[in-house]
């Protein structure tokens, strides 16, 4: 079965076979609203973690992909590289995860989902030694009006070091850090950030200085990445608490 955990009602695995990554292509087309099962040329090169319901028929509720890359010199061959700049990170000398289709059932709200799935991922960072990760970080919908508090939130506090820095390469973008002049009411922001990138932040992890305006899946993303090292000791206690 490939247990990562079990905590609570929820177990989480590596997916077995084409069945299991099948499902999770379902789940996400279920979550991204799309009109056929969501899948790509990186599915075949990734580890499908599944989240499932123990007291729902080990209904499927979250999932996500990682894909492990030896050190910076690898960047290029990530879903990220498709929208993003990322030369700059070609000198990362550690071992890198590229974590992406994030997504949780619709029907299911409860935040230990969440929690689950961060446990989850810490237990395959440290089991394969990793040092970064990263992925693209989506806001619901194209338009930037409602997320103008969260973009400058991260412009004036979560901006990548400039040695990390990704530049540009997506023809449709949204350079929030160079346009926005306003300071974030850092109630707003925090209510209009999705999910997943707040727990990023929360541990560190830092974005891109310009959103990719992504029309195909319909959202505006931010490259996100975490170095492992510069997270806060109370935060990796937390996470290995879940683990064990």
């Amino acid at each position: 079965m490939a247990l990562l955990l079990g905590k609570g009602r929820y177990r989480v695995r590596l997916a077995q076979s084409p069945q299991d990554v099948a499902a999770a292509q379902q789940l996400r087309m279920l979550a991204f609203g799309t009109d056929k099962p969501d899948q790509d040329e990186f599915d075949p090169l990734c580890a499908h973690i599944l989240v499932e319901d123990a007291r729902a028929d080990e209904q499927l509720v979250c999932c996500f992909r990682m894909l492990i890359m030896a050190d910076g010199t690898e960047i290029g061959r990530s879903y990220s590289a498709q929208y993003y700049d990322l030369s700059a990170l070609t000198g990362f000398n550690g071992r890198l995860v590229e974590m992406g289709r994030f997504c949780v059932h619709p029907d299911w709200t409860d935040p230990d989902i969440l929690r689950v799935a961060w446990g989850a991922m810490t237990a395959y960072v440290d089991q394969n030694n990793v040092e970064m990760l990263f992925g693209c970080s989506s806001f619901a919908g194209t338009e930037t009006e409602d997320y103008l508090d969260a973009f400058a939130m991260l412009k004036y506090r979560h901006l990548a070091p400039k040695r990390w820095l990704p530049r540009v390469k997506a023809p449709d973008v949204f350079r929030f850090a160079t346009r926005l002049r306003r300071r974030p009411d850092a109630k707003k922001a925090m209510l209009r950030m999705p999910p997943l990138l707040r727990t990023y932040l929360m541990m560190g992890g830092w974005v891109s200085d310009h959103a990719v305006v992504d029309r195909k899946m319909n959202t505006l993303h931010v490259f996100t990445g975490l170095e492992i090292g510069a997270i806060p000791q109370a935060r990796k206690r937390l996470l290995r608490a879940v683990v064990g």
